[in-house]
């Protein structure tokens, strides 16, 4: 069968790994290529354009066509005469939205599972992610395909590309389709807009000199001509006759560049080789989650305003902090999967395709004097905190808004409840206090001075005076209620005590949500009313 008869389709095709998917499958000159993604048409890049890819659309040997997955039709159109289906196509990862992901890595899926059983497709192959057997909080050491599914995952995106991959695995069989799924680990290489511009981008801004946890943990990267390599291997497999298709048919399989390394190393490598400075301060995870749980919470509420999706989440510090290798052996075995490009090779094809972004070629942009926040906050002991000038005071202040937020944010504690807390720490931290010596391990603990908690006669004339009067004031609201004269007086006391009630019963979380959401609103009111 010559080649212009044999066609195969990629999803997605406009991704980041599924771009160097159709140049290798053009190079191999086995099928003619049919690209979809979701854009009206193709667009191009001027290196595209002259090479392989720009020939095969001038050719025939490729065609773009639009596709939507969430469309049933669209989708029958795409895969019409195919031959085989490599579905890449996935909302970003970093939105973490569910109704997004689960209309397409779910629903999205069943229509190209659907469409290649009604037109007789022989090979359906998906990629996946090792996230489908992560949970966000346990780490992964060379795990293989045993693993099962967790009960509950790091994200939306997870969850969705497992059940996407189990319908995948389902399928296969059905009407004679055969099917398998790729799980590649950490995708880098030249092309990749996401990974490596973030990180320069917080290189600039000086967020690169932070490691997460303890920087030990240890990560499987793949670099992408390896995985558009493993989807050919799959192909190549499902398509051979006899036991080897049986064999490969309905399984998923790890896809790493077989070299373990540490996360935080691998960042360091690739922002020393564009010129950055490497991580070097670490930030324990504990004293950085209530940080990025306050991050989701604000998104949540101002993401219908336009906020950014922020890259400090909960998910996120835990993929950064968590060890994720896995055992490619059944790759090996099965589909004769081995890497072509080694680590060290694909991390200088990365750099060498990223020359705008070294840190020679960026604009000087050097600030001269004082910062913005330095001028505004001056100096004291409220700026040293802020600005890390006295790094002891910093870490001190991070652990009391750590425990703030553990014992009265994340607990859902009322006012009420939080109250009683606070008055049981100060006890004990008070008598404990008292108990110990005056010098220990070295350093002298100084005592609370009794003369903190000691009242003047004139303030003790004062504070009696004070609640003397509030009694009276107390007690002639009492009489004028008790006279049924002063409705107004009766309306105020009632409303008053209902608005009391519930602020007693409310949460530090529901405070929180309400008293943000009502100042941003109050401050885009301000801004509309300034610029009209």
């Amino acid at each position: 069968m010559g080649i212009e008869e044999r066609w195969c389709v990629v999803t997605g095709g406009r991704g980041f790994a599924a771009r160097h998917l159709v140049e290798m499958l053009l190079q191999y000159n086995t099928y003619s290529v049919r690209i979809s993604d979701l854009g009206a048409n193709i667009e191009l890049e001027p290196a595209e354009e002259s090479g392989i890819l720009g020939e095969a659309l001038r050719s025939g040997r490729a065609q773009y066509m639009t596709l939507d997955l969430r469309n049933k039709a669209q989708v029958l159109k795409v895969c019409e005469g195919a031959e085989v289906v490599f579905h890449m196509a996935a909302p970003n990862s970093s939105i973490n939205n569910f109704l997004l992901h689960h209309s397409v890595n779910v629903e999205g899926t069943k229509n190209v599972i659907n469409a290649c059983v009604e037109l007789k497709v022989k090979r359906l192959i998906y990629t996946s992610s090792p996230s489908v057997v992560f949970d966000g909080v346990h780490g992964i050491l060379n795990g293989d395909e045993s693993l099962p599914y967790p009960a509950k995952h790091n994200d939306h995106y997870s969850a969705t590309k497992a059940e996407g991959e189990a319908l995948v695995i389902k399928s296969n069989g059905t009407e004679g389709l055969l099917t398998c799924c790729i799980r590649p680990s950490s995708i880098f290489g030249p092309g990749d807009k996401l990974f490596v511009p973030s990180l320069v981008e917080a290189a600039r801004a000086g967020k690169s000199k932070f490691i997460i946890g303890d920087g030990n943990n240890l990560y499987d990267f793949t670099y992408v001509e390896n995985v558009a390599h493993a989807h050919i291997c799959a192909d190549r497999a499902l398509a051979s006759e006899g036991t080897v298709a049986g064999k490969v048919s309905g399984q998923a399989y790890f896809i790493t560049n077989m070299e373990p390394i540490k996360f935080w190393e691998f960042m360091s490598l690739v922002l020393e080789d564009l010129g950055y400075e490497r991580p070097r301060i670490k930030i324990p995870v504990f004293v950085i989650m209530p940080i990025a749980h306050m991050v989701e919470w604000a998104y949540r509420l101002l993401g219908p305003y336009g906020m950014k999706v922020p890259q400090l989440t909960p998910s996120r510090v835990r993929l950064l902090s968590c060890s994720r290798t896995f055992n490619c052996s059944k790759a090996k075995d099965s589909i004769g999967y081995t890497p072509i490009i080694t680590l060290q090779e694909g991390l200088q094809r990365t750099i060498k395709s990223y020359p705008h972004l070294r840190a020679e070629n960026q604009l000087n942009t050097k600030r001269e004097g004082p910062s913005k926040a330095s001028i505004y906050l001056g100096s004291g002991r409220v700026a040293d905190t802020l600005l890390w000038k006295d790094k002891k005071q910093t870490v001190t202040a991070l652990l009391v808004l750590f425990a703030v937020y553990y014992n009265f944010i994340a607990s859902g504690s009322t006012v009420v409840t939080a109250l009683s807390k606070l008055l049981l720490f100060t006890s004990v931290f008070l008598f404990v206090h008292s108990i110990l010596p005056e010098k220990m391990l070295g350093y002298t603990i100084e005592k609370v001075p009794a003369s903190w908690f000691h009242l003047s006669e004139d303030k003790s004339h004062q504070v009696v005076f004070s609640l003397a009067s509030s009694w009276n004031f107390a007690v002639n609201v009492l009489k004028s209620l008790a006279e049924g004269n002063n409705w107004v007086l009766f309306l105020k006391v009632t409303v008053s005590l209902i608005i009391l009630s519930f602020l007693g019963a409310l949460s530090f979380q529901n405070t929180y949500v309400i008293v943000s959401g009502s100042s941003f609103r109050k401050s885009i009111r301000c801004l509309d009313a300034r610029y009209e």
